[in-house]
């Protein structure tokens, strides 16, 4: 099959890669466009996880005011270079996780960050209410796992689904800048003020 132009474009503009990677993955996949979306993701966390252990020590911190003053975020995220700091896709993720923290009110960054009283307070309450059920411990088990799986859906912000497209997590989203950028990324910390809250 004839790889066009125009279908090069195309994947471009839906996965922000270069367009001799987009240009390979369509031939790779035979000029299916959806296969060549996937390839181009599946390679850019193999990327991604390569970069994992260089040094991001440039970056930004960004503050964000919501809901007329009633809400504010502070957030730093970090790159490994000012070059890409400076660039107009890493300043719009920055914004975004902003704006994400403001709407979703996560409680830590990763699941491993969540305060570990927070963490056996929450797995205790899940265990009672699955031991009422009665069922076998095995399945007790597996039904807290599963409500310890939402618990950390729900409050690690990485893993919480992005305010502005539910399909994908932060954490899919922040893979996606690595792969374009091509520099290891990282939310280093954040806080969440909320009026008359704690």
């Amino acid at each position: 099959m004839e790889i066009t132009a125009a279908m090069v474009k195309e994947l471009r503009e839906k996965t922000n890669v270069g367009m001799m990677d987009c240009k390979k993955a369509l031939h790779e996949t035979e000029g299916d466009m959806e296969k060549a979306v996937d390839l181009l993701r599946q390679r850019g966390l193999a990327k991604a996880a390569k970069r994992a252990g260089r040094e991001a020590s440039e970056g930004m911190v960004h503050a964000y005011i919501h809901a007329g003053g009633r809400i504010g975020v502070l957030v730093e995220v970090n790159c490994e270079t000012d070059f890409a700091a400076k660039s107009e896709d890493f300043g719009e993720f920055v914004k975004n996780v902003a704006l994400h923290i403001a709407a979703c009110n996560p409680l830590a960054v990763t699941p491993e960050d969540l305060p570990q009283d927070v963490v056996e307070r929450e797995r205790a309450i899940y265990l009672a209410q699955a031991q009422e059920s009665g069922k076998p411990d095995n399945i007790v088990e597996k039904m807290v796992e599963g409500k310890m799986r939402k618990f950390y859906e729900e409050s690690a912000l990485m893993q919480q689904a992005f305010v502005k497209d539910p399909e994908k997590t932060i954490q899919d989203i922040l893979n996606e800048l690595t792969a374009s950028i091509g520099e290891k990324i990282m939310i280093r910390r954040f806080t969440r003020y909320q009026l008359g809250g704690e």
